[in-house]
């Protein structure tokens, strides 16, 4: 049997596997990402590939996904909030590095991809696939193919600004790491939905559970946060919808574990769906956090 190798590359771990042509997942590899350090980055990635083609006993094609894509115009990485690979010759370089040719997306685009093949949006014709973590992506997939555009930028909405802003929005307003003000990443991603609380509240949480823990025994100011990230959230994926009219939105990445995402979001966004009717479905992830790696290793197959 045939393996593909995915590699993950996040902000904290890369994550690597082989993945059979059936989509099974095994041999997998974790190691912690060499944060700024960009030619440890690509030895790492090496050294997980060579790891488990150690156990598949043989080469195999690989493909990656990074939080950013490449410029077509002048083949190097733009847009990753891994800023430390942005205007570098990534894809270059690793091929060098593995001595092969390899195929490089967008990690959105991946987990898509993934979810569309045979995950949560396999029953349908076009899925808009959601990162909700460490930073806010996107990735829209029809027919089970992965729309870039001519630049690369496809399903980018973490970047455009939060819709309908209300009047503490505009006035907060946090500068983001692209040189913006305002982004979507920058209201409603893990470490925004952190360091908003504790602004306000003067708190000290470091993690998204702690703060879901507190709301839970009834800490009202923690609940409240969670209801201001939900209805950013809602107003972020309607403008989406408006634009887009997926036939579903699944959610990715550690904040689409948050379960009261899938019955709040509905709901919040009919206000600023632009339809009579704005039932929109929004589904949880089939393979979570393998959703991306498997992507990546299907790339040799629907690009």
């Amino acid at each position: 049997m045939t393996y593909h190798i995915g590699i993950d590359l996040g902000g904290t771990k890369i994550f690597g596997a082989a993945v059979s042509p059936d989509g099974d997942t095994l041999f997998t590899q974790r190691q912690a990402t060499p944060r700024h350090n960009y030619q440890s980055t690509i030895s790492t990635i090496c050294d997980i590939v060579s790891k488990i083609e150690d156990q598949l006993k043989n080469i195999a094609p690989v493909g990656i996904c990074i939080p950013g894509s490449i410029c077509p115009t002048t083949g190097l990485i733009q847009n990753a909030n891994s800023t430390w690979l942005n205007d570098k010759k990534f894809h270059e370089d690793l091929e060098y590095s593995l001595d092969r040719p390899l195929k490089l997306a967008n990690d959105a685009n991946c987990f898509a991809l993934s979810e569309s093949v045979d995950g949560s949006g396999e029953n349908v014709n076009s899925i808009f696939g959601v990162i909700l973590g460490t930073g806010v992506g996107g990735g829209l997939v029809i027919d089970r193919q992965i729309v870039n555009g001519p630049r690369s930028i496809g399903g980018e909405w973490g970047h455009c600004s939060l819709p309908f802003p209300e009047d503490e929005e505009q006035k907060n307003a946090a500068l983001c790491w692209c040189g913006q003000r305002g982004c979507i990443e920058s209201w409603i991603s893990g470490p925004a939905l952190i360091g908003h609380h504790n602004s306000e509240y003067n708190t000290d949480y470091k993690t998204v559970e702690e703060l879901i823990a507190s709301a839970n025994v009834g800490d009202n100011r923690s609940q409240m946060s969670l209801d201001k990230h939900a209805s950013r959230t809602a107003r972020a994926l309607s403008m989406v919808v408006n634009i887009v009219d997926p036939d579903v939105i699944i959610l990715g990445g550690g904040l689409s574990e948050m379960d009261h995402l899938y019955k709040v979001l509905p709901q919040l966004m009919a206000d600023t769906i632009f339809s009579a009717d704005p039932h929109i479905d929004i589904r949880r992830p089939k393979f979570g956090p393998t959703s991306g790696v498997r992507g990546a290793a299907r790339l040799w197959e629907f690009i």
